[in-house]
């Protein structure tokens, strides 16, 4: 009798090896209940991200350096501080939920300000209520009333979000000092915001349109990683100002052959995202300061896998490029440099040190229907968790946080 012939083994599925995204939540998305939707909605939460996130915060200094200290047992706080050659802040940030940035308490020294501010939000999704508030304890003039601290209450649905903001000593033309009510319907969102120009002085100024904004915007697509959004919006500021803007993601997909794990992976994604903006004048009145004058920029990333990122802007006055990546489990490095025709060059260094990024990875099956999570401890245990999702029908609420769409997790 010969040996019993073994069983050749199951040749693993075929996966694509899938992204997360870079930062999660971002970080406008970290204090949003903090600022009007009328802020945030229209693209402006992926452009902000695009334009202005890992470049200098402070331009026209030679160094500015970040330190994000996240403590490993105690995930729900951590501190940033941010140095350059003259000055520094340091920010406190303590978050209810890890997955829900909604309610949180921060306080910010700022050494270059001589200022020590209170921030504090707290949101209740069950009824779509929030109230927020911005307070200044100290700081070393303070030369009008929203010196003395601004908050608010606002509605949020999924459709629906209104609110307005208050200061604790209005005068009689800041009652209230801002409102907001942003709405859409399918594709199309739509907002108006009240927003009175900073030192106007004059009674009831609801009827000035210079103290009210109006935009509109159509989008395709979803926000989640694995959609390819595109928006656009026209918004008008003032009535004096137009400004045109559009984004879109296009996922590329490269071609790979190797095991990882029990998975045949045959390829993996990758995030391009393109963004431009036009902003110019339309009152017949045109200042003669340059920085009220037509403005154009274009921004562009490119996101291969879940350890890099590059970034490059350029602008009608300035152009900048970013380069990031994250040394797991602990650090995350950022170098930057800005060009600006009148200020100079500026340079960026920013160290994480402190958040953890545990060993996981997300691959999706060849009909892009199935993600499945792939946990790895260090002790080489592995935890696997599968999510069915529909692109064609724009369903992904069944997936994991860091992979839904953002406008469904705001």
């Amino acid at each position: 009798m010969g040996a019993p012939q073994s069983k050749p083994k199951p040749k693993p599925p075929a996966m694509t090896l899938v992204p997360q995204p870079f930062d999660f939540p971002p970080d406008a998305a970290r204090t949003r209940m903090a600022v009007p939707a009328y802020d945030l909605m229209f693209g402006k939460l992926s452009l902000r991200r695009l334009f202005d996130d890992y470049y200098p915060r402070q331009p026209g200094m030679n160094v500015d350096a970040q330190v994000l200290l996240k403590p490993p047992r105690e995930a729900h706080l951590h501190l940033t501080t941010t140095m350059s050659n003259n000055n520094g802040e340091a920010l406190l940030r303590w978050q209810r939920d890890l997955d829900d940035p909604h309610t949180f308490v921060d306080l910010l020294m700022s050494s270059s300000k001589s200022m020590l501010q209170l921030r504090s939000c707290a949101y209740y999704p069950k009824y779509g209520i929030g109230a927020f508030g911005t307070f200044p304890l100290l700081m070393e003039k303070r030369a009008c009333s929203k010196d003395y601290g601004v908050m608010g209450l606002r509605y949020a649905s999924e459709n629906l979000s209104v609110g307005a903001s208050f200061v604790p000593f209005p005068s009689p033309d800041e009652v209230p000092y801002g409102a907001w009510l942003v709405g859409r319907k399918g594709r199309f969102s739509g907002g108006l915001q009240y927003k009175p120009l900073a030192g106007r002085r004059q009674y009831m100024p609801y009827t000035d349109l210079k103290n009210w904004n109006c935009a509109i915007s159509y989008g395709t697509g979803s926000t989640s990683p694995l959609s390819n959004p595109f928006m656009c919006t026209l918004e008008l500021i003032g009535s004096a100002q137009l400004v045109a803007s559009a984004y879109q993601r296009q996922i590329l997909q490269r071609r790979e052959n190797y095991h990882l794990g029990d998975d045949h992976i045959i390829g993996a994604l990758g995030y391009v995202d393109f963004g431009l903006e036009l902003a110019t004048r339309v009152d017949k009145d045109k200042p003669a300061d340059s920085a009220d004058k037509s403005l154009f920029q274009l921004a562009a990333s490119f996101q291969p896998n879940s350890y890099l990122l590059v970034k490059g802007k350029l602008g009608t006055s300035k152009y900048s490029a970013a380069l990031v990546c994250k040394l797991p489990p602990y650090f995350r490095l950022s170098v930057t440099a800005e060009n600006d025709h009148s200020k100079g060059t500026s340079y960026g260094l920013g160290i994480c040190i402190g958040e953890v990024m545990e060993p996981c990875y997300h691959t999706v099956n060849s009909d892009g229907t199935v993600l499945t999570k792939t946990e790895e401890r260090f002790d080489g245990e592995k935890t696997k968790r599968t999510f069915q999702f529909d692109p064609d029908a724009g369903e992904f609420d069944n997936l994991p946080t860091e992979m839904k769409p953002i406008d469904k997790i705001l």
